[in-house]
């Protein structure tokens, strides 16, 4: 099918009763896994870490799973439709981050940690006030990652339903939060591990076969692909050159500085990933499910560039910009372009899984950072019981949801890739510094901690708050819109110059949980970082701390 015949689609693409049927389909399967796997939830350790009772290639499907959201799928084979070479530029990012995250993070927090990211940063500080600004963070960056989800989810359906303008948008994204709330509160980590399993499979064999029709359609000849894309896109040759998002002027230039900084460095600083290295039994197998995830994800990222540059050339970047999700309807566009109806609404409801599964995994994580942070922690100062402290991560869910659900309705039409770059922004502002300074700096104290993560999360929350991506980014094509999320023209309050705060924010964090220690009295216990030390290093004592 030719890129006018999607154009005319574009409103509905496909029979949406065929897509209402597949995506019923798809949700009454991942709910029945849910409520297989919580027969077994009998504990706090069950419904946090799904018993640590999942192998390390298990656990590396499910953290694939947990990553390759709908910022991956949709979100950047979009990037690569409309801008190219810089859309691409995202999968490498967020490929590259995983290597941080093997060498510095996944294996010593497994050792030292027993549930949440709060436990490895508590280990040898004062623990009330550490718990309470790591789980503020926790729940800070959960959610802006969540905005991106649930703007893809109101998009995609959008698209595949014909639901016309913001307010039936809304209603998908109410929809899709009320799913993810019941996943959660029916599942836990457990059930929540077994769909993301699930999920990543079918999307990796989903991205595989279009890849590879895709490639049939040009003789598996790559350069002819590219050829084709180049022929059918306004921006001609541009798009296989850097500069048509980033590089042209200075403050552009800063951005994709700024961006690349969030990206490398977000993932290890990311709580539902890291989250992810508590529910293996060991660091061994922490070590194996990051290898996995790693495969995993790269092979996918190489399908995006083939999925992205096949949008461009089989549908073309104004058709795509003219649907429903703008950008973020390219790849099931291209499914529509390449086998009609029904490979449009299996790829949508594996894509719609995708969203439903990673906003499941983030949800339980930042209910998780409450209950067992906040209430469990700091509140009842560790006497309360295991029954009590899951009740609280379950109402602590409903709360997430609707926030959720709010937030996602005022980013809707945004590139849902560029919404959690911020996330990840806030993650490698916020938690980084304070994570790696408490596992190889002995002189760290309270003090520097606090500093670098409220520091962190207030500086980079109010960049954003301030900057293009809120107000003030005019739109080329329509003078009497904004691309920000304030359409209104007139609306423009921002003075932060860049899309991203990754290049201030992060270098500011570091350096304030470096203030903060130097200018505190306190010192560490030298006996409490030689345990961590040597826990984090070897797994001495791992298994004990996962035993409390």
């Amino acid at each position: 099918m030719n890129a006018a015949g999607v154009l005319l689609a574009a409103d509905t693409v496909g029979s949406p009763a065929v897509n209402i049927s597949i995506f019923v389909a798809f949700v009454a399967l991942t709910l029945g896994i849910v409520l297989r796997a919580s027969r077994n939830n009998s504990t706090a350790a069950d419904y946090y870490a799904g018993g640590r009772s999942f192998t390390g290639p298990q656990n590396g499907i499910a953290i694939s799973g947990d990553y390759l959201s709908a910022a991956s799928f949709l979100g950047i084979a979009g990037a690569i439709a409309v801008n190219g070479y810089d859309g691409f530029l995202y999968s490498i990012g967020f490929l590259v981050a995983w290597l941080v995250a093997l060498l510095l993070v996944a294996e010593l927090l497994r050792n030292t940690g027993r549930f949440t990211m709060a436990d490895v940063l508590s280990f040898r500080l004062r623990e009330r006030p550490v718990r309470t600004a790591a789980a503020i963070s926790t729940m800070v960056v959960s959610i802006f990652y969540l905005l991106a989800q649930m703007a893809g989810a109101g998009g995609l359906v959008a698209l595949l339903l014909g639901v016309e303008g913001k307010i039936g948008q809304a209603l998908v994204i109410t929809v899709v939060g009320i799913i993810m709330v019941m996943y959660v509160l029916i599942g836990g980590m457990k059930g929540t591990t077994w769909v993301q399993i699930v999920k990543a499979v079918l999307l990796v064999i989903g991205a595989g076969v279009m890849t590879l029709m895709v490639l049939g359609k040009y003789g598996f000849n790559f350069s002819d692909l590219l050829g084709a894309a180049v022929d059918n896109s306004p921006k001609k040759d541009g798009i296989l050159g850097p500069g048509l998002q980033y590089g042209k002027s200075e403050v552009s230039k800063l951005d994709f500085i700024s961006l690349s900084l969030a990206l490398v460095l977000g993932t290890a600083g990311l709580p539902h990933v890291l989250m992810r290295f508590y529910t293996v039994p060991s660091s061994k197998e922490a070590r194996r499910s990051v290898k996995w995830a790693i495969w995993i994800i790269g092979i996918f990222y190489l399908f995006t560039l083939v999925l992205g540059y096949g949008a461009s050339a089989l549908v073309g970047s104004k058709t795509i910009l003219a649907a429903p999700g703008k950008a973020n309807s390219a790849a099931p566009l291209l499914a529509y372009a390449l086998g009609g109806t029904v490979l449009l609404g299996v790829i949508s409801a594996v894509a719609f899984a995708t969203i439903l599964a990673v906003v499941a995994g983030l949800t339980i994580t930042a209910s998780a950072s409450f209950a067992h942070d906040v209430y469990a922690s700091v509140i009842k100062r560790g006497n309360v019981k295991p029954d009590d402290e899951v009740r609280v991560a379950r109402i602590t869910t409903l709360v997430i949801g609707a926030v959720a659900i709010v937030g996602g309705i005022f980013a809707i039409g945004q590139n849902i890739a560029f919404l959690v770059a911020l996330a990840f922004a806030i993650a490698a502002s916020a938690n980084l510094p304070t994570i790696l300074f408490s596992l190889f700096w002995r002189r760290f104290n309270t003090r520097g901690a606090l500093w670098s993560m409220y520091g962190g999360l207030i500086v980079s929350v109010t960049l954003i708050a301030f900057s293009p991506v809120v107000s003030g980014k005019p739109d080329p094509t329509n003078a009497a819109k904004n691309l920000s999320m304030i359409t209104d023209p007139s609306i423009d309050f921002h003075w932060f110059p860049l899309d991203n705060p990754g290049i201030v924010s992060i270098p500011l964090a570091f350096l304030l949980g470096w203030i903060g220690t130097v200018t505190s009295k306190e010192r560490s216990s030298r006996e409490k970082y030689a345990e961590m030390e040597v826990r984090a290093l070897t797994g001495a004592g791992a298994e004990k701390a996962t035993a409390h």
